[in-house]
């Protein structure tokens, strides 16, 4: 067997047993120091009702667009905060605003950015092939009639496709999952370029596929269903499942070197 190099990633199989335990680890970070949490969860909760206000007030629609890109460009930052929250606590630093706000603002200097910028291509592709479905299957002038009626998806040709769109969805979903899963918390934690960080992190999928795709379902459902009270629900999934992402993260990776 080759020697590997230095401070090397190695992928470790992930069990149903670690989804649990970084989730009671995570709830425990919440609980330990829930002002984090719903500070940062308050920024997507926040984003939320504007975007809603966006899309539910007359003539306020042009800026539906950008406001939604502004979501994959701070949600890395955002989600950094939640993973220096779990790294203080686990190493036992002090656990204080300047420290946790500082290694935000310092990632700009490192490898988050590119991050954020692969989240938003995603994205933007993402929108433009939506909307050529949408054209597909209901037409360009079915497009500017669409907030009067919403009959036009029980047609057969908008059944078809809410059931293309959903699974190029859902696949689109599963690629960007399985690329900053572990990636994220890894930039935050190591001085790694952001290649080696989605490359590792689409490792740790493959090595246990059902379990992370599994996590990754729950993640989206629970999402989901926290989204529905006014985005309220928020205020308790996103911090509990940020902190376990970090917890999951030192389950999946080892390192050669401390």
């Amino acid at each position: 067997m080759t020697e590997k190099q230095a401070d090397r990633p190695e992928v470790l199989h992930v069990e149903t047993s670690d989804l649990r335990a970084a989730l009671a680890a995570g709830w425990s970070d919440f609980t330990k120091a829930p002002l984090y949490g719903l500070f940062f969860a308050g920024v997507y909760v926040l984003g939320g009702w504007l975007l809603y206000g966006a899309f539910t007030t007359k003539g306020a629609l042009w800026w539906t667009l950008p406001a939604s890109a502004g979501f994959p460009i701070l949600g890395p930052f955002v989600a950094c905060g939640l993973y220096e929250v779990s790294r203080r606590i686990e190493t036992g630093e002090p656990l204080n605003w300047g420290g946790v706000l500082g290694a935000i603002f310092r990632q700009k200097d490192r490898q988050i950015p590119s991050m954020a910028a692969v989240i938003v291509v995603f994205f933007l592709f993402w929108n433009f092939l939506a909307h050529m479905i949408f054209a597909l299957f209901l037409g360009n002038a079915v497009m500017t009639n669409i907030s009067n009626s919403l009959t036009v998806f029980a047609t057969p040709a908008g059944l078809s496709m809410l059931v293309v769109g959903t699974a190029v969805g859902a696949m689109f979903s599963t690629l960007l999952f399985s690329l900053t899963v572990v990636s994220l918390p890894m930039l935050l934690a190591r001085e790694v370029d952001f290649v080696t960080a989605m490359l590792t992190s689409f490792a740790v999928v493959r090595e246990s596929p059902l379990v992370m795709l599994g996590w990754g379902a729950l993640i989206a459902a629970a999402s989901f269903a926290a989204m529905l009270p006014g985005f309220l629900g928020l205020f308790v999934v996103l911090p509990l499942f940020g902190h376990a992402s970090w917890h999951l993260y030192r389950r999946a990776i080892a390192w050669d070197q401390p």
